[in-house]
């Protein structure tokens, strides 16, 4: 069996995918997609990341990296031309990032389902319920709709504002991250509801770069069967060092068991071992009898390490 470097466990709507997909395409990567179901179970991702849901999640061999952060920082650090900072801006491209995975995609959200309405499949409403904890409540974002609406619209004006000097990129002559980031919320409007796109009728700017965007590709995608890619992890050793952090704030270190989740929802905690960290990412060691040893990695921002209990 031949292992690709980079797998990536995804479905074609999701548009935090898609943010990884355009910087595959970006940097003309070759990976392995694998299909996962849009709303739980999913029994097949779970022995790899020990019960984080959201989507996506890449896997290397037996390093897991979950939240598009850390899936992001891994891949412009194996990857580094081109860079994914061609006019360094780092902070701010991160930044950019946060308002787009967050106040811009919520926006989007309701926009989307209050636009489609009855048509969300009971199914899928009990799904997302489940993963945020509180009520998917379609009358609500029907209501909200109006709102949401003029925040969006406010949002893409942001965007045509950044592009009236004339650059082609947000940053400048070269695509980076915050084109790609920026643009999951545009494509995740045109594809999710199309209808309610015509929000970009005035953005012209908006419009040329948004297909600027898109032809990034996705790079050189094949598909893969999720048995192969838990067999991949199952053979495979982690590359992973152990890592102290000696500014941790709270003094954590190698060897500690913690429990990590995400700080807003989908907050399946996920114990282990913790092996290397940073102000940036942390990582830690767990075992699962389909998949071996793993070791699963977070980003810092946006998530909560407590002390495994």
């Amino acid at each position: 069996m031949t292992t690709p470097e980079i797998i990536l466990h995804n479905y074609d709507t999701s548009p935090f995918s898609e943010k990884i997909r355009l910087i595959f395409g970006l940097k003309k990567i070759s990976w392995a997609s694998v299909e996962i179901p849009v709303i739980m179970p999913k029994p097949d991702l779970m022995p790899l990341t020990g019960g984080y849901r959201r989507t996506p999640v890449m896997q290397i061999g037996a390093d897991i990296f979950c939240d598009t952060q850390v899936i992001i920082r891994e891949i412009e650090r194996r990857f580094p031309t081109p860079t994914l900072f061609p006019a360094g801006n780092k902070g701010v491209m991160w930044s950019v990032g946060m308002w787009t995975d967050k106040p811009f995609f919520q926006a989007s959200v309701a926009v989307i389902f209050g636009g489609i309405g009855d048509a969300v499949p009971d199914d899928f409403i009990k799904d997302r319920e489940q993963l945020s904890g509180n009520p998917f409540n379609i009358e609500a974002m029907k209501s909200a709709v109006p709102m949401m609406r003029d925040h969006w619209r406010a949002y893409a004006g942001w965007i045509e504002d950044q592009l009236d000097d004339g650059r082609r990129w947000l940053m400048g002559e070269s695509p980076g991250l915050a084109d790609i980031s920026t643009y999951m919320d545009v494509w995740f409007l045109q594809n999710g509801f199309p209808p309610a796109a015509n929000i970009l009728n005035e953005f012209n700017l908006v419009n040329a770069w948004s297909e600027r965007v898109s032809g990034l590709g996705h790079g050189d995608r094949h598909e893969m069967d999720a048995s192969d890619a838990l067999e991949i992890a199952k053979e495979s050793t982690s590359t992973t060092e152990t890592k102290e952090d000696p500014f941790d704030p709270n003094g954590r270190k190698p060897g500690d068991m913690v429990s990590v989740s995400p700080d807003d929802y989908g907050r399946t905690p996920v114990t282990g071992e913790l092996v290397a960290s940073t102000a940036q990412e942390i990582a830690i060691k767990r075992t699962d009898e389909r998949v071996g040893e793993v070791v699963v990695h977070f980003p810092r921002a946006g998530f909560l390490v407590t002390p495994a209990k």
